[in-house]
């Protein structure tokens, strides 16, 4: 794909969305199943993944973690975005990579500390590019998926997520 198509695909979508703003809005999904042994069957689209809890609160290291989804999900949208917005830019990209690591202490998620926050205390997401473009180029590349990548937004945003149940009390 080159720059003149992305932009053709994404014409008369851009127009629809300025006519009719809530054409733009869409709500995706995802659902698991709670199963044994302390696992969530989740539903990627593709395949089928078993999580389950990290070795360091006690898992089997068998099923995947939800934290390492979490991170991949941002390196598939950091990825995906880069590859759109150097498409869009007339940047080509001969390879590229994109790897993220995030920090962790279990003592939060396990309830040891009560100091300590459940949850990922830092997270690093690093791009690895082989391209003529000069270093202008890249650091507009790199805004502009920063800007643009969803999950990363959402994660630096701080979105309101809400918890509830169905089912009787």
């Amino acid at each position: 794909m080159n720059a003149d198509d992305i932009r053709a695909k994404q014409a008369p979508l851009k127009q629809l969305y300025r006519e009719h703003p809530e054409a733009a809005l869409i709500t995706l999904t995802a659902q698991g199943t709670i199963g044994e042994e302390v696992t969530c069957s989740v539903a990627t689209g593709r395949a089928l993944a078993a999580a389950g809890l990290h070795r360091a609160t006690g898992g089997t290291g068998l099923n995947v973690c939800s934290g390492d989804m979490l991170l991949e999900a941002l390196v598939a949208c950091a990825g995906v975005t880069m590859s759109a917005v150097a498409t869009a830019l007339g940047i080509t990209l001969r390879s590229g990579a994109v790897a993220a690591e995030g920090d962790l202490d279990f003592r939060g998620t396990l309830g040891v500390a009560k100091d300590v926050p459940v949850g990922f205390q830092r997270i690093r997401v690093r791009f690895t590019i082989d391209t003529d473009a000069g270093a202008n180029e890249r650091e507009k590349l790199l805004e502009l998926t920063r800007r643009y990548c969803v999950v990363y937004q959402t994660l630096v945003a701080g979105v309101p997520v809400e918890m509830s149940y169905d089912g009787a009390p």
